[in-house]
């Protein structure tokens, strides 16, 4: 039984040989405009009989191994809303074909040919992350070698999936992965390979257009045989591909007015706390930094999934103007309309005018009164102004009269407390003028009252602002230097 096996095996291999030598023969004796073409002769040849929708190996407990390569060719776009990565890259695929083989010596020694895609096997690879059907040229051609090496070179758009992480925007990389595997058959009828060395395909950016948004840092490989039903395994190969953003457009057209902003802010502290201008200046600030956020709002990435840390940041801020806006009203309410308030309680002034100004290097009290009791004579000048000259001249009148009278010493007795004993023989005139000397006299002791007030009021209000100015200044240093050193550990990372 054996022997007549492999005399019966002998045969068909004698008949096949026979078959092909034939067909070489025939196809050597075609005439017509095709008579010398040799191609076309080998075209003939290879076709004649091929089926492409067989695996092409001739013993089928053998694998058809297919080895692929990638290269990433440009970044076309990053959708963060969608979670979609757009790229273009070169996709290379290699396998052997056991039925495209040829002497290269019965061909005029041709030892590869391209012959078109949709009369050769090829396998099912596909990408798992497919999410839309890019817009990649369509390449018909494939190209065969004498001892049956297929290579399939095509470049592919590819839209596919990708988890996104936008918290380090700007300042951000993105991993996003490719997987290639075959959709339908096992890891018994397909393997994958790598064309080329980990290493090599990790630093490879020889085609990648590097003038765009994104920076290519390198292209990770990763082979791996899973099973989804603990019967049948398949192999996949994924690519994962790491990209950096540059940052430089957002830092000059999104943080770079925000810092200006801020330190303007820090620059209206210096401004007199008693003035009006102030409120003015940093009303403006936050109308302004309002208008900033409309404007960089279409900038900003958008996800429903989280925020950057740069929307945060521009949150803070407006917070921080919004808090030295308040600051500045109420040292402002505080400095004005001291007339209507009472004296600084003691506890306070203990507090604000001895232990505040010790802990905040603050000059001591008596040269802060000095300094602050010009502003307070500036607060009651405009309520000696009101004095009209008459009322003026008529206390000159009265003062010389009573200067007269104290010289006859026949009108009145005056002591160092003030208006005294009047004698019994003062005329009604004479009533009428001490009255007005009384209700003058009145008005400019409270006018002192009222300056002494409005300078120790002044006194606080100029200690309280130094003190929530460098409060606000710690605060935005913090704030600034935690977040430049998170971005500078990203980018440089």
């Amino acid at each position: 039984m054996r022997v007549s096996a492999l005399w019966t095996a002998l045969v068909l291999l004698l008949i096949q040989a026979t078959s092909r030598a034939c067909t070489v023969k025939k196809l050597s004796n075609n005439t017509g405009r095709f008579a010398n073409a040799t191609l076309v002769r080998l075209s003939e040849y290879l076709s004649a009989g091929y089926k492409k929708g067989v695996r092409p190996v001739r013993n089928w407990r053998n694998c058809t191994m297919v080895a692929i390569d990638l290269m990433v060719y440009s970044i076309l776009s990053v959708d963060e809303k969608n979670q979609v990565l757009t790229t273009y890259i070169w996709y290379r695929q290699e396998w052997t074909d056991e039925f495209l083989v040829w002497n290269p010596e019965d061909f005029d020694d041709v030892n590869q040919m391209s012959i078109p895609t949709a009369n050769v096997w090829v396998p099912d690879i596909l990408i798992n992350e497919f999410v839309d059907v890019g817009k990649s040229p369509d390449i018909p051609y494939v190209y065969v070698t004498h001892y049956g090496l297929v290579r399939n070179y095509k470049p592919i758009q590819v839209v596919t999936a990708c988890t996104l992480n936008i918290y380090n925007f700007p300042f951000d990389v993105q991993n996003c992965s490719l997987t290639f595997q075959s959709w339908l058959h096992t890891l018994n009828d397909i393997d994958l390979k790598l064309m080329r060395s980990a290493e090599e395909l990790k630093v490879d950016k020889s085609v990648f257009m590097n003038q765009g948004e994104w920076e290519l840092l390198h292209v990770l490989s990763k082979y791996k045989r899973f099973s989804l039903d603990n019967i049948d395994s398949y192999a996949e190969m994924k690519f994962n591909v790491v990209i950096r953003r540059r940052p430089l457009f957002y830092t000059v057209n999104l943080l770079l007015p925000s810092i200006f902003l801020m330190v303007m802010d820090l620059v209206g502290f210096y401004l007199p706390p008693d003035s009006g201008e102030r409120v003015s200046f940093k009303i403006t600030l936050l109308l302004g930094y309002s208008v900033f956020l409309i404007i960089v709002s279409d900038t900003l990435p958008a996800t429903a999934i989280g925020t950057p840390l740069i929307g945060v940041y521009f949150v803070v801020c407006m917070a921080l103007l919004v808090i030295s806006l308040t600051e500045t009203v109420l040292i402002v309410r505080l400095v004005h309309k001291q007339d209507l308030q009472p004296h600084v309680p003691q506890w306070l002034k203990h507090l604000v005018l001895e232990r505040a100004t010790v802990l905040l290097c603050i000059r001591n009290k008596h040269s802060l009164c000095s300094m602050l009791s010009r502003d307070s004579d500036h607060l009651g000048h405009y309520k000696e102004n009101n004095i009209s000259p008459a009322r003026c001249n008529h206390h000159h009148h009265l003062h010389h009269t009573c200067e007269s009278g104290r010289g006859g010493g026949d009108i009145m007795e005056r002591g160092l407390g003030g208006l005294s004993v009047v004698r019994d023989n003062t005329p009604p005139v004479m009533d009428n003028i001490l009255q007005e000397i009384s209700s003058i006299r009145g008005f400019l002791e409270k006018r002192d009252e009222s300056r002494d007030i409005a300078k120790e009021w002044l006194q606080v209000g100029y200690v309280l602002d130094v003190l929530l100015f460098r409060v606000y200044l710690v605060a935005m240093l913090a704030y600034s230097i935690t977040l430049g050193t998170l971005w500078s550990v990203w980018q440089y990372a």
